[in-house]
């Protein structure tokens, strides 16, 4: 410790950047205990991971930042968070730092009383994003430490130990204001990852890299069981972010949201719409959003799933970690049948993602992390997500090795040459090989009027592409089919695979399979519901 805690009189852009730091750490630290308490709003236990994804995106930022106004940086940290946000935890984490930073607007360096103040802006930005904020969770923990502070007087630390000391009251406190957590025993997890937070910034003005724990005599874990899967009402977890296009009012879009489920987050700046809601229609919650602007990254979560998949966990934990796999892939998936086929090829985890949906580097890094092996494989399948793979590959403490997929098909295509009896160099010479023996064509349709290369394209066209290029659009999908049909017997490439999407019905996908078949034998022709967003069909073609 550098400085007796009563003499800190201000926060310094490097003591933010510090604060950042340290609430990462802790939370990382901390994150498997949060989610053994994570029963509300729904008991699928991702808490920890999903504060740790979102506080680990400002902490990489913190690693390049050399500003030295403390607004500034806790502004970029903010942003950070918000674009990194993952589950209702998460997104909610990230609107107390988005309003804090906004408390500190312009100032270089803050004290006790507009540190206070701040604290008290995250808890309104918060509160004004969430459509029905519940008590008895992180809001009330983070509302009431913030007005301790506020009315607090003395140092920085003196605030901070006032604000903790009435964090910790109203943690305990949240096992009886909120039925759900009464009923499992135990404190809400967001408000006991607060409460760590706000320890770790506690050790961050003392000029301490030290991560703390919070020492509360509190139930250590929920028993899943006791909740039957059927009583969670909203199967999908669904979070995007949309990239804003004109200046289109969204009051009608965050109406139409609360009417698709619950836990509607939403939240907006000059740049991006951030939206996280508990659905049985993920579908139609991403309709809506896209006349708004194109999606940045998308994340659809089955709730019911994770439950299930948390009791079992619980009920076959072992006393002993099971030894590492010599080799792992993680592959990057736009759609769940897409998913299935990765998964039946030997793929150990996906990553959702795609066209228009990329996603971060954390997604990518946390998905290495659940894989149990030496070395990972990883497959972008998209050439817009291999810079993030590589960035994942640097920070992650495994052997990873990205293979430069650069869509589905060859992603699908170098994991039948995924062969765990080879030495490493030479399974990435025979999966990167794979690659070029692929040929992909794409249809879509246009968001908005364009001219790209001369073609003159209107929205709600069919658009043809091949291995990434414009090749046609119209109104007659039919005609960029025969289009496609031609293309591929240039290649002399005659064994073909066609993924439809979500959009598209098993008549329509059967139809145009049909046309392929006309031409390259039934025999030789797939069809895989796919089940991705923005491409209507992926095919594949290959000798």
């Amino acid at each position: 410790m550098n400085t007796t805690e009563n003499s800190v009189c201000f926060i310094t852009a490097d003591t933010m950047r510090l604060m950042v730091t340290n609430c990462s750490a802790t939370i990382d630290n901390n994150s498997s205990k949060l989610n053994d308490l994570n029963v509300f709003p729904v008991p699928d236990g991702d808490t920890g991971s999903n504060m740790a994804l979102t506080l680990r995106s400002a902490a990489l930022e913190m690693r390049s930042n050399v500003s030295d106004s403390a607004g500034e940086v806790a502004e970029i940290a903010a942003k950070a968070m918000l674009r990194g946000a993952r589950g209702n935890s998460g997104v909610i984490t990230s609107l107390l730092f988005r309003g804090f930073a906004s408390g500190l607007k312009d100032l270089d360096k803050c004290g006790p009383d507009e540190f206070a103040k701040a604290l008290q802006a995250g808890v309104a930005a918060a509160y004004k994003a969430v459509a029905n904020p519940a008590e008895g969770t992180i809001l009330t923990v983070a509302r009431l430490a913030a007005d301790a502070a506020v009315k607090a007087t003395g140092s920085l630390v003196e605030v901070l130990d006032e604000a903790i000391r009435e964090a910790e009251v109203a943690l305990e406190q949240t096992m009886e204001i909120n039925p759900v957590l009464k009923r499992a025993g135990v404190v809400d997890a967001g408000g006991f990852g607060w409460v760590l937070m706000l320890k770790a910034i506690k050790d961050a003005i003392n000029n301490v890299g030290i991560v703390s724990s919070a020492k509360i005599d509190i139930a250590s874990s929920a028993d899943f069981s006791d909740f039957d899967t059927e009583e969670i009402n909203f199967t999908y977890c669904t979070e995007f972010i949309v990239s804003k296009e004109g200046d289109k009012d969204t009051f009608a879009l965050k109406n139409a949201l609360e009417g698709l489920g619950d836990s509607l987050v939403f939240v907006e700046d000059d740049e991006i719409i951030k939206v996280h809601v508990h659905t049985n229609d993920p579908g139609t919650a991403l309709h809506l959003a896209v006349a708004y602007g194109q999606f940045v990254t998308v994340k659809v979560e089955n709730m019911k799933l994770q439950h299930s998949n948390k009791i079992t966990e619980s009920q076959s934990a072992l006393t002993f970690e099971a030894p590492a796999e010599k080799y792992g892939v993680v592959a990057v998936s736009p759609g769940e049948g897409i998913t299935e086929v990765f998964a039946e090829l030997g793929v150990d985890a996906c990553v959702a993602g795609g066209q228009t949906m990329n996603p971060s580097t954390d997604d990518i890094l946390a998905a290495i992390s659940k894989v149990n092996a030496e070395t990972v494989f990883v497959l972008p399948n998209n050439k817009n997500i291999i810079l993030a793979a590589e960035q994942a590959r640097e920070i992650s403490d495994k052997n990873v090795v990205v293979i430069p997929s650069k869509t589905v098909p060859q992603g699908i295509c170098a994991m039948q040459f995924y062969d765990i009896d080879l030495e490493a160099d030479d399974i990435v010479s025979a999966m990167t090989d794979a690659l070029s023996s692929i040929t992909t064509m794409q249809i879509t349709t246009a968001v908005r009027d364009s001219d790209i290369n001369g073609l003159d394209i209107k929205k709600d066209d069919f658009i043809a592409l091949c291995e990434g290029e414009l090749m046609a659009g119209g109104k007659d999908e039919g005609m960029l089919v025969d289009m496609l049909i031609g293309k591929i017997k240039d290649t002399c490439r005659d064994i073909i695979t066609i993924y439809y999407g979500i959009d598209v019905s098993e008549d329509e996908a059967s139809n145009i399979a049909a046309k392929f078949e006309a031409e390259f034998s039934e025999d030789n022709v797939s069809l895989v519901p796919g089940a991705q967003s923005v491409y209507r069909y992926i095919i594949s073609a290959e000798e």
